[in-house]
């Protein structure tokens, strides 16, 4: 038996240097998390599933009892994509947002009609 095996600094020695060697790869693998969402594709997938899991919890209760747990909007984001970049093409936003500012100002002002009136 040789007297380094025994040696209770050595194993201890030898224990430090395999958790710095640890943690050093944790290091490098961080990075190259970070790296990874940090690249355009992932920020605007990570945005678009927080602005969708937003607005599935806001308008939720009004669309039906089950609310829009059902709803796929994972298959309808091309569409919406696609013609989101059709408007801005056209430059198409700002006649886009009055028209949807008329149409919420009638949608309120029928539903206002509809609780007067009973």
């Amino acid at each position: 038996m040789s007297k380094q095996s025994h040696d209770p600094v050595a194993a201890d020695i030898q224990r430090v240097i395999r958790e710095g060697e640890l943690y050093r790869i944790k290091v490098v693998h961080a990075k190259a998390l970070v790296a990874q969402a940090l690249r355009p594709d992932a920020l605007m997938h990570g945005a678009m599933d927080h602005a969708v899991s937003l607005a599935q919890a806001r308008l939720g209760g009004l669309m039906q009892p089950g609310g829009l747990s059902n709803f796929n909007y994972k298959a309808l984001m091309p569409y919406a994509i696609t013609v989101g970049s059709f408007l801005a093409r056209k430059r198409l936003i700002k006649p886009v947002l009055g028209v949807a500012a008329l149409a919420g100002v009638g949608v309120a002002w029928l539903l206002k009609r509809k609780r007067s009136t009973t």
